[in-house]
C-alpha cells in the first residue's frame, strides 16, 4: 500500500477527498471540528501524532491556517506532497510554513466534487515532479476533472469562476422560482419546474456536443417566448456576470493579501 496520507482539516471538501482514497490509502485525519470522519479514515488527536505520510492534504479554512502552520515543517520529509485545497494562502506562505525545498500544490475544487461532477484548477511549484503531479491527479479525479495552470495568479479568477460558481447558479434558479410564484405557480411547483429545467439543462450540456451557443439556439424560436425572455436578459446578463466574477476574483486577491 503506498505511503499514508494525512488530511489536515476533513470538513466537506476534505471529506469527500478522503472518502475516495481509503480503497487504496492509509488515511489519517486532524480536525478538532468534525464529530465524525468517513468510516475508514483513522482519527489523530494532534498533528505531532502523525507518521510519516507521502501526502499532506491541507482543507482546513484559511482563517484558521495560521494556527496550523507551525507545525508543518515537523511533518515534511524528503518526498513529502503539500496539496493545499484552501482558498486565498499563495504557494510563497505555505512554502514559509512547510519549507523552502517542499514540494507543494495549490488546487482549487468546487463543491460538485463532493459526488464527483467537479471542476479543480491546481497549480505547482517547480520542485514538484511528474511522479507528484500524477499523484494529485490520482488524488483529485474521483472528484471531476483538473485543469494545470501556469500562473499561480490565474487561481484568484479561477476560485471566482468555479469555486464560486456553482452558488451563482443556485441563486439564478432561486430568482427562477420567485419569479415563477409571481407569475401565479404556487412555491411547489416552482420550484420543482426550476429546480429540474436547471438540472436537465447542466446535464444536456455535459452530453450534447454542440456549444452552449448552439444548445441555446435550438430553444430558442424567432419571436417565441424564449426569445423574449432572452431578450429581457440580454440588457443586462454580461454586465451582471462581469461584475459578479470580480468581486469574487477582488476578494480572492485581498484573502492573499
Amino acid at each position: 500500500m503506498p505511503d499514508p496520507v494525512l488530511m489536515i482539516g476533513c470538513g466537506r471538501m476534505g471529506g469527500a477527498i478522503a472518502r475516495t482514497l481509503v480503497a487504496s490509502h492509509r488515511v489519517l485525519a486532524f480536525d478538532p471540528h468534525a464529530a465524525e470522519l468517513p468510516a475508514g479514515v483513522e482519527r489523530l488527536s494532534a498533528l505531532a501524532d502523525a507518521p510519516c505520510c507521502g501526502t499532506i492534504i491541507l482543507a482546513v479554512k484559511p482563517q484558521t491556517f495560521a494556527t496550523i502552520a507551525p507545525e508543518l515543517a515537523a511533518l515534511a520529509r524528503p518526498g513529502t506532497l503539500f496539496l493545499s485545497i484552501m482558498a486565498g494562502i499563495p504557494l510563497a506562505r505555505l512554502a514559509a510554513a512547510a519549507g523552502a525545498d517542499a514540494s507543494i500544490v495549490r488546487a482549487m475544487p468546487n463543491t460538485p466534487a463532493a459526488i464527483g461532477h467537479g471542476i479543480s484548477a491546481a497549480v505547482a511549484l517547480p520542485a514538484v515532479t511528474q511522479a507528484q503531479r500524477a499523484a494529485v491527479d490520482r488524488i483529485l479525479h474521483p472528484a471531476g476533472a483538473l485543469l494545470w495552470l501556469e500562473r499561480e495568479g490565474d487561481l484568484d479568477a479561477v476560485t471566482a469562476l468555479s469555486g464560486s460558481g456553482p452558488a451563482y447558479f443556485f441563486r439564478f434558479t432561486e430568482a427562477l422560482i420567485r419569479a415563477g410564484i409571481a407569475e401565479g405557480l404556487d412555491g411547489v411547483t416552482a420550484t420543482r419546474l426550476a429546480r429540474q429545467t436547471f438540472i436537465g439543462a447542466a446535464r444536456l450540456a455535459e452530453v450534447e456536443s454542440a456549444g452552449l451557443d448552439e444548445l441555446r439556439r435550438q430553444v430558442t424560436s424567432p419571436g417565441g417566448t424564449t426569445a423574449a425572455g432572452l431578450g429581457a436578459m440580454e440588457e443586462t446578463i454580461d454586465t451582471l456576470a462581469g461584475q459578479v466574477v470580480q468581486a469574487a476574483a477582488a476578494r480572492s486577491r485581498e484573502l492573499v493579501g
